[in-house]
């Protein structure tokens, strides 16, 4: 078998100054003095300045930082592949080195605001956490060595894709709170897919009501009335769906396709599965948004 052919990528910085040969050596000398500047200022921010070490690392950071931006910046023109290069070049000339890493750095910020997951904690506020968020994620994303491949855009990329998912997912269970029967629920500590959960597993008892959280006494009131009065799921989650806007219904469509398929607790809930067999069942699914003790 014949190995794979590996495309170098430099980073894109990297690549618009090999064309400064062309270029004005006065207008060389501005670019290497600006990119002095932002390096200096990175190894002050996020490494250590007083090292050799620091000043490389902030070098590789900077080199990926400005790539971001540019990377961005080309997009937003439209510009091709095959011009990217010559058009960077006259970013950098036009715009400044700062103002470019600027723009790439506040796509990382940007990022690092979004949940990673749908489990969102007190502490996911915290200032300080935050800061620490974004400077990890600033060095996993944009550490990049002039002379090899960077794939940081393109993984900055899949991860805006992967934390807006979550954030929908979020959004969704955080609108199933605020309209909870009993009142809104007011819980820094957030287990999205578990309010989903509960609001489509207790949506089959019909009537469209949101339940977003639940007490084990609550559940086994629910688990006795479907016992007794044999609701038709399909009109149940037909009421609830109509009331979710439009916004949070693909999401939570979505997971009433999968419940309706997979679902332990519903699939055992007509049965004469003992009840304490269908609260560890619904613990599985719900999380902390179950409260499994007797108030």
């Amino acid at each position: 078998m014949l190995p794979a052919i590996v495309i170098e990528k430099l980073p894109r910085l990297v690549r618009a100054i090999k064309l400064l040969a062309g270029e004005d050596p006065e207008e060389a000398a501005i670019l290497a003095d600006e990119l002095s500047g932002v390096t200096a200022m990175v190894a002050e921010k996020f490494t250590n300045d007083r090292t050799a070490e620091g000043i490389q690392r902030g070098l590789l950071l900077t080199v990926g930082g400005v790539s971001m931006g540019l990377e961005s910046l080309l997009v937003e023109e439209g510009v091709s592949e095959e011009d990217g290069d010559a058009v960077a070049l006259d970013i950098l000339i036009e715009d400044g080195v700062e103002s470019v890493f600027q723009a790439g750095f506040r796509l990382v910020r940007e990022l690092s605001a979004l949940p990673e997951d749908s489990l969102v904690g007190e502490y996911d506020s915290d200032p300080v956490y935050a800061q620490r968020r974004l400077k990890e994620l600033f060095v996993d994303l944009c550490t990049a060595d002039p002379g090899e491949t960077w794939t940081g855009y393109e993984r900055y990329l899949g991860q805006l894709q992967q934390r807006q998912d979550v954030l929908a997912i979020v959004r969704a269970a955080q609108w199933l709170r605020e309209n909870h029967y009993e009142g809104a629920v007011n819980d820094p500590d957030l287990n999205a897919e578990g309010v989903i959960a509960l609001a489509v597993i207790f949506a089959v008892e019909g009537g469209g009501t949101v339940v977003a959280r639940t007490t084990q006494k609550g559940f086994e009131r629910f688990v006795k009335a479907v016992r007794k009065n044999n609701p038709d799921f399909e009109t149940g989650w037909a009421h609830f769906l109509d009331k979710i806007p439009a916004p949070h219904r693909a999401i939570i469509a979505e997971r009433v396709q999968t419940y309706r398929e997979h679902c332990t607790v519903l699939q055992s809930i007509r049965t004469k599965a003992p009840m304490k067999q269908l609260i560890a069942e619904l613990e599985n699914y719900a999380g902390s948004e179950l409260d499994t003790e007797y108030p």
